[in-house]
């Protein structure tokens, strides 16, 4: 099965926004108008994330989803702030097609296992932030990056797929806007440990980046600083994906 290239669209309040590990966010614009332009371009998938919805105990997805689902007809995978069955109902009634939890995965793992009867495997993405913590040992950090879990990232993904979740997305808090090119040595850790699709985010910096997340054993690759600035296009990406030159 080909790779999957994924756009990643971070969000606060009604903007999309970026940022560097996380931090020091900028506002880029409307949501609905890039993830128009990507599904135009021939992205294959879209990921949302709400990124404060964990702290303020609320999602303002739900609006974005539903506008974005009118124009845009591409799988749409929605995460932050999503605690319950009825959060999930919410959202995919929107629109979406996968939700991605993290937060409450970590506080309430039977969450994760509730979600996959309900609405199938294939629609609970265990979503994993990781902060590497020593040589090939990696930590679970909940509240978009902001807090510790003590969990063991390999650790958790092996339960987290025990439990139900159908798909893992791994973002890397080091490389997460750093440029600087995915981490490999993480995606091979959770690509060995789990026989369920990986995405891989966090990173994206040049040519040769992309190839190397899947050589480490990513199915799918997401992409955010370099598409909302127009460093790439989603011509280059295919390029790459394809083993040619961009």
């Amino acid at each position: 099965m080909p790779a999957r290239l994924i756009a990643r669209l971070d969000i606060k309040g009604p903007n999309l926004i970026k940022g560097v590990q996380m931090e020091g966010l900028r506002v880029m614009g409307d949501p609905c108008d890039f993830a128009r332009r990507y599904y135009e371009a021939g992205v294959d998938e879209l990921l949302y994330i709400d990124i404060v919805a964990s702290l303020y105990g609320r999602s303002k997805l739900t609006e974005v989803v539903r506008r974005t689902a009118q124009d845009v007809f591409v799988p749409m995978t929605v995460g932050g702030g999503i605690r319950t069955l009825d959060d999930v109902t919410d959202l995919l009634r929107a629109g979406a097609d996968k939700v991605a939890i993290n937060t409450a995965a970590v506080k309430t793992p039977e969450l994760i296992t509730q979600v996959a009867r309900r609405f199938g495997s294939q629609c609970m993405v265990l979503s994993i932030e990781a902060k590497a913590m020593g040589p090939g040992k990696w930590e679970v950090y909940t509240e978009t990056g902001r807090e510790h879990s003590g969990l063991d990232v390999v650790d958790w993904v092996r339960r987290g797929v025990d439990l139900g979740a159908g798909e893992v997305l791994v973002t890397s808090i080091d490389r997460e806007g750093g440029r600087k090119g995915y981490d490999t040595g993480l995606i091979a850790a959770i690509s060995a440990a789990v026989d369920v699709p990986v995405i891989a985010s966090g990173g994206y910096g040049r040519t040769g980046d992309l190839a190397a997340a899947l050589g480490a054993g990513a199915d799918a690759v997401a992409v955010a600083d370099a598409l909302h600035y127009g460093r790439k296009t989603m011509a280059d990406l295919r390029a790459e994906l394809a083993g040619g030159a961009a």
